[in-house]
């Protein structure tokens, strides 16, 4: 059985979730005009963050990998 497809398919899905996640934290953000204590614009901050980083290794990852092969 061939698992390249089905990784691809799930570093692509997880890339598209990340996205669509930090949409959803923008959207509920500019919903409460951006109002909120410091704890939860830092922790809104660190979360964007980490789901971009996560974002732009994936797809590194997925860019690597097809110049590798």
């Amino acid at each position: 059985m061939e698992t390249k497809p089905l990784i691809t398919l799930l570093r692509y899905a997880a890339i598209g979730g990340n996205i669509l996640f930090i949409l959803w934290i923008l959207f509920n953000a500019m919903d409460e005009g951006f109002q909120g204590t410091l704890p939860e614009k830092l922790s809104a901050i660190g979360l964007i963050g980490l789901l971009s980083v996560n974002s732009i290794l994936l797809l590194r990852k997925a860019s690597q990998k097809t110049v590798n092969n």
